[in-house]
């Protein structure tokens, strides 16, 4: 991937800051009377709800708004299925977290398949969703298991505007073929050298005679622009970004892999009843790509909380 990893580095922009969650786990310790050195401890006033049978089902996110909206949703649909959650948010990156779901402190989280498959066998050369999601559950250690995935993906992606897109006809990477114009992308320097690059992109796709623009902003206010201002024709932007939709921005369907695929994926223990399961399977099939788009846009352009929009989507979905 390029340099994001919410899923593995979101860019700067795009993070809440850690120190102010440690801030509140310190605090909520301190409160509980040094009851317990665990951070995902449940001291008492945690939101963990009431009126379910048996342990509550801890789901955690990573330090991601759209993360945090998805952990949200699953945690409401559990919820409307009478199940009892304790909410441990904006818990950091995948070092951080990774090992309290090995450890059975966490029992559900959203994850993204492409980028686990890839913490766990870094030499993977899977690459298409299905090819990908298969041999994610093939890597899942013991004690885990990855639910249905999600159509619903936020990786890389080739974006044009959409005023470019139609006066070339242009849906899929190999329809690039038919502009007779040059063509310029616009990414960060490293993407130069990257598979998805101009010689990847030759190589993968036979589209040849690409140009390149470094910018610095990993897909940002500056790429959009210039693909606005037509000093670039193609940009690297991840699917869910609401700039996309902000902008009238399309992205180009990638039917040979030459981005790594990344579907929307719950990561559960072994230990999730299968009624729970069901229940977060029927929230992944019901999330399509549009829809976590849509949910990012009113996190970022609307300034709403993860509970109000999870809600809210719940209750469109039939889901509540």
């Amino acid at each position: 991937m390029l340099h994001r990893t919410a899923h593995d580095a979101p860019p700067a922009r795009r993070l809440r800051p850690v120190h102010a969650v440690a801030a509140l786990a310190a605090a909520a310790l301190l409160l509980a009377g040094c009851a317990s050195s665990d951070p995902l401890a449940s001291p008492e006033g945690s939101e963990t709800s009431e009126g379910a049978a048996g342990e509550p089902i801890v789901i955690g996110s990573q330090d991601y708004y759209s993360n945090e909206i998805i952990a949200e949703i699953y945690a409401q649909a559990l919820e409307a299925g009478d199940y009892a959650v304790d909410r441990q948010f904006r818990i950091g990156q995948r070092e951080v977290y990774l090992p309290e779901i090995e450890a059975g402190t966490i029992d559900l989280f959203p994850e993204y398949t492409g980028n686990l498959l890839q913490y766990w066998e870094p030499g993977t050369e899977a690459r298409l969703s299905d090819e990908v999601y298969d041999a994610l559950r093939e890597a899942t250690p013991e004690g885990l298991q990855v639910l249905d995935q999600s159509p619903a993906t936020d990786q890389d992606s080739y974006a044009v505007t959409r005023e470019f897109a139609e006066t070339w006809d242009l849906t899929t990477i190999e329809d690039l073929a038919k502009v007779t114009e040059p063509l310029t992308l616009g990414a960060n320097s490293e993407g130069e050298s990257r598979p998805y690059g101009p010689e990847g992109l030759a190589k993968s796709y036979g589209i040849e005679g690409l140009g390149f623009t470094p910018i610095e902003d990993g897909g940002g206010p500056l790429t959009v622009k210039a693909l606005k201002d037509g000093s670039i024709q193609l940009a690297i932007i991840y699917t869910a970004d609401p700039s996309l939709r902000a902008n009238d921005l399309v992205t180009l369907k990638d039917t040979k892999g030459i981005f790594l695929a990344s579907h929307l994926v719950p990561l559960a223990s072994d230990g999730l009843d299968a009624g729970a399961a069901e229940i977060v399977n029927g929230v992944s099939a019901a999330m399509s790509a549009e829809d976590l788009l849509a949910l990012n846009a009113r996190s970022v352009d609307e300034q709403l909380s993860a509970e109000q929009i999870a809600g809210d989507w719940l209750e469109e979905q039939g889901l509540a």
